[in-house]
């Protein structure tokens, strides 16, 4: 339960970023919906999933999540199978990740499933060095966009770190923000990366408001250094929420106030059984009011 303390502290932190908490009526109550919904993207059950795709999903339901954003280790089997054993273990889906190199055959996949969003997670390593390589992801992109926006459905970047690597006095995020159309190409902020690759993630939301339409959430131990390489390293610096250093009550608050209804919890390695990590989690969501 929130106490008068709570609301007070989280209050100062909303006001500096410009938001407004009424305590009469909450975001999701003033919304007139539910509040945000939190669900799993499921690489972080990839192990299970490889040998038992429905136990995966069940594991996912039996943590407290109802909803998964899907991955391409799933898309071996028709739509209608896969979406039939997604309903069988009680969860829905409004998003998916798709590989760069699977572009031509996503978007009907992903119409086929009922996607609200079709996800590009990361650009080939090839195309990570070089301003050059992120023009031609920009170009991509926009092909990639025009038609997933045809099929009636966004089509979004997932950031990881590698993007705000300095490269010839800019960077590859800047490159692929200012060659693609923002009403075209959406953003899923993966707020973790972000803090790795020493930015904001406040600043972000705001600065990409128009932009960013789904968060992915996992903690960040204290101490962690700012990287550019998404490996090992820089996973293992990850954390169950609310055990790390993110801000999650102001930062969801003022994703929800943004207009963000999904995030995806998306924790790449876990110190403990994966199972127990998202109920972990998806118990201290329960204690933030959005």
């Amino acid at each position: 339960m929130t106490t008068r303390r709570d609301f007070l502290e989280l209050s100062a932190k909303l006001a500096a970023l410009g938001i407004v908490m009424s305590r009469s009526a909450p975001a999701s109550a003033a919304a007139g919906d539910h509040g945000m919904t939190y669900g799993v993207q499921m690489f972080e059950v990839r192990k299970q999933a490889e040998t038992d795709l429905a136990g995966a999903f069940q594991s996912i339901k039996d943590a407290g999540f109802d909803n998964v954003e899907l991955y391409p280790i799933a898309y071996h089997q028709p739509a209608a199978q896969l979406k039939k054993m997604l309903g069988d273990a009680g969860l829905t889906s409004v998003s998916g990740h798709f590989d760069y190199t699977g572009r031509d055959r996503s978007v009907e996949y992903a119409h086929d499933l009922g996607l609200k969003y079709l996800v590009c997670p990361m650009l080939p390593q090839n195309q990570w060095s070089s301003l050059e390589g992120f023009r031609q992801a920009a170009a991509y992109f926009s092909q990639w966009a025009e038609a997933t926006h045809k099929a009636g459905m966004q089509f979004v970047f997932h950031n990881h770190d590698y993007e705000f690597k300095p490269i010839d006095g800019s960077n590859g995020w800047t490159i692929l923000m200012n060659n693609t159309d923002p009403s075209l190409v959406k953003l899923e902020f993966d707020l973790f990366w972000l803090t790795t690759a020493g930015q904001n993630p406040a600043e972000m939301l705001r600065r990409y408001a128009n932009r960013a339409v789904l968060v992915h959430l996992k903690d960040r131990t204290a101490n962690a250094p700012v990287s550019y390489v998404p490996d090992a390293a820089a996973t293992s610096y990850c954390t169950e929420l609310g055990k790390g250093t993110i801000d999650w009550p102001a930062l969801l608050l003022q994703a929800y106030q943004q207009g963000i209804r999904y995030a995806f919890l998306d924790q790449d390695d876990t110190k403990i059984p994966v199972d127990e990590s998202m109920k972990q989690s998806r118990a201290y969501l329960t204690t933030i009011s959005v």
